[in-house]
This record gives structure tokens, C-alpha cells and sequence, in this order.
């Protein structure tokens, strides 16, 4: 049996379409899971316990937020730099000094989601960074550079404090999990309270 021209045309387009429409549907679904962990990891925040969960199952809690004003970039950061806490927000790596702390924070995030604003940041520019204890941490831009995962590794060897954000690069590249890093290197400025 024998199917007419027209009927193989529309099935085509209909595939081709539902092809082109999947990767789309694929980058909806991501963001969109992106702003609402947003949203449940603020209210997290801002509930009186610090231990609070953003959603039941989590197997993590927010232990900072971090804002960059000239940026309008605002994010809530999470414990731990693992792939399922990544898949949500912006995470602190274990090991790291608390904000404000003497030493190395460092926070982690997605160059396609969260950290995407950061390849507007600029020597100089301000990060402020609030901690559990709710006080503010003023960090300024030092250094921007790029890193080979494979061969060079970060230190938290410093009596300073310093905020590092890490998150792939380059920004525009059409897969994930290359072997380069940007790498944000701030210092601390001031700290207060609320």
C-alpha cells in the first residue's frame, strides 16, 4: 500500500517540527526549574531556622545570597557544589570558609543559568554576599580569568578573605562540561550587619 505524496509531506513536517520544538521545550523546562527552585530556596531563607529545607526531599539548605546590583543578578546559594545542588541554584563548595570568613569561599554555579550574568562583571565591580549570620560581606572584583580544569587546581591558602565564583566557559559554547573555568577572584571589602 502505497501512501499518497501529500500524506508523507505532512508527516514529515510534523516530525521535523516536533524535533525542533523538543530542544526548545528542553531549555524552557530547565530555566523555568531554575526560577522556581529560586523562589523555594528564598523562602527557605528567610524562614527564622537556617537548617530549613527549600523542598522536603532536598538534601541541601541555602547557606548564602549573593547580589551583584549592577548586574540586577541576585541569587540564592546553596551547601554544596555537586551536580544535583548545581541543577538549582548556585552552590558553596564544601571545604569553603563561611562569608566573611578568613580564607576561600567559593561558589559554583551554571554559565547558562544562574552565573550567566557574570560575563558582564568587571574588575572593580561590587558582590555583596550575606551569610547565615545575616551580616553583609563587600567584595570587590580583583581578577577575572580563565582556568584549565585539567591542570591547574584552586588553593584556599589565604589569610585574606575571598570570594571565588567558578562556572564553566566560555559562556556560548553549545555543550557543557569543558575542561575551562572562569574564575572570579574577589576580595573582601567591609562587612555588616542587618
Amino acid at each position: 500500500m502505497k501512501l499518497p505524496p501529500q500524506r508523507i509531506k505532512k508527516t514529515v513536517i510534523a516530525v521535523l517540527m516536533f524535533c525542533a520544538i523538543l530542544p526548545a521545550a528542553d531549555a524552557t523546562y530547565m530555566l523555568a526549574k531554575a526560577e522556581l527552585a529560586q523562589l523555594l530556596i528564598m523562602r527557605a531563607w528567610v524562614s527564622s531556622e537556617n537548617q530549613t529545607k527549600p523542598w522536603p526531599w532536598a538534601d541541601t539548605r541555602p547557606v548564602a545570597k549573593l547580589v551583584i546590583e549592577r548586574l540586577d543578578m541576585e541569587a540564592w546559594v546553596l551547601n554544596g557544589a555537586t551536580g544535583n545542588v548545581l541543577a538549582f541554584a548556585p552552590g558553596m563548595a564544601s571545604g569553603s570558609s563561611g562569608a566573611g570568613n578568613r580564607g576561600v569561599t567559593m561558589i559554583g554555579g551554571h554559565r547558562d543559568t544562574h552565573f550567566k550574568p557574570l560575563q558582564h562583571l568587571e574588575q572593580g565591580d561590587v558582590i555583596d554576599l550575606q551569610g547565615l549570620d545575616r551580616h553583609w560581606h563587600r567584595y570587590a572584583v580583583s581578577s577575572i580569568t580563565v582556568a584549565d580544569a585539567r591542570t591547574e587546581s584552586i588553593t584556599n591558602d589565604t589569610d585574606e578573605s575571598t570570594l571565588l565564583l567558578v562556572t564553566c566557559y566560555p559562556f556560548d559554547a553549545l555543550s557543557s562540561g569543558g575542561p575551562l573555568r572562569y574564575v572570579v577572584e574577589a576580595k573582601m571589602q567591609i562587612s555588616t550587619e542587618l
